[in-house]
């Protein structure tokens, strides 16, 4: 598994903070009242300055209308690694829900079993 310092983490979701923000044409003004958060705290956010609370980054992605992992992680960061899982997960994605929902099944399994194993090897 892959670790990411921490100076980087808060650096990307500042960088990524003052993008969608700028997308959306806010000001830091506006995003602080849509979020309920003091305009400092969005400041500090934004400038790297302090890192967002997990309350405070839901409240941010909420008033943003993205997804966590959206505002947390820049985009090499996110989704499928390689060509061939990238379009395995494009295909899934037509796929009708009921179909979906086997595959997110299987993956869950495939996860489980794998961080058990990974948990079993630590302890042993």
């Amino acid at each position: 598994m892959r670790t990411i310092p921490l100076r980087h983490f808060c650096m990307s979701i500042a960088a990524n903070l003052v993008r969608l923000r700028k997308s959306q044409s806010l000001t830091q003004n506006d995003l602080a009242e849509l979020a309920g958060l003091h305009v400092n705290q969005v400041r500090r956010y934004e400038a790297g300055n302090a890192q967002p609370s997990l309350d405070g980054l839901k409240k941010i992605a909420l008033a943003l209308h993205v997804s966590l992992d959206e505002l947390v992680f820049d985009p090499s960061e996110r989704g499928p690694h390689g060509a061939r899982l990238t379009m395995l997960f494009e295909a899934v994605s037509s796929l009708p829900p009921d179909e979906q929902s086997v595959v997110q099944a299987v993956l869950d399994g495939l996860i489980v079993k794998h961080r058990t194993k990974q948990l079993a090897a630590m302890h042993s």
